[in-house]
């Protein structure tokens, strides 16, 4: 499957964004689907997950009650809306896709976007 992320730019502290990620292949409602994210001189980290399905969600603490992952399935895309941005959330964020279960590792995914940058001014 090939994944392309788009959405990304600049807003100010408390603003929202919505990224999307557009995925090819007509076998994309068999992957798990992430969201990860790498700021400057930091790891890539784990965002936001979703199931095969879309009932099932999950996401690291720090955007939880904040981000919302979703996916429909129809269109091949997953969506990442965010809401009360702040200037810590600024990085590259990259979708990612794979087999089986979520998980937070990064190098357990098959599949990678290119990534979108996003910019939280304070």
């Amino acid at each position: 499957v090939q994944l392309q992320a788009s959405g990304g730019g600049l807003v100010q502290a408390g603003g929202s964004l919505r990224l999307s990620c557009a995925a090819s292949g007509r076998t994309f409602s068999s992957y798990v689907m992430g969201w990860f994210r790498q700021a400057p001189g930091k790891e890539r980290e784990f965002v936001a997950g979703v199931n095969w399905s879309g009932g099932s969600t999950y996401y690291a603490d720090s955007v939880k009650g904040r981000f919302t992952i979703s996916r429909d399935n129809a269109k091949n895309t997953v969506l990442l809306q965010m809401v009360s941005l702040k200037p810590e959330d600024t990085a590259v964020y990259y979708c990612a896709a794979r087999g089986d279960r979520v998980v937070t590792t990064p190098a357990l995914y098959d599949y990678w976007g290119q990534g979108t940058q996003v910019t939280v001014s304070s």
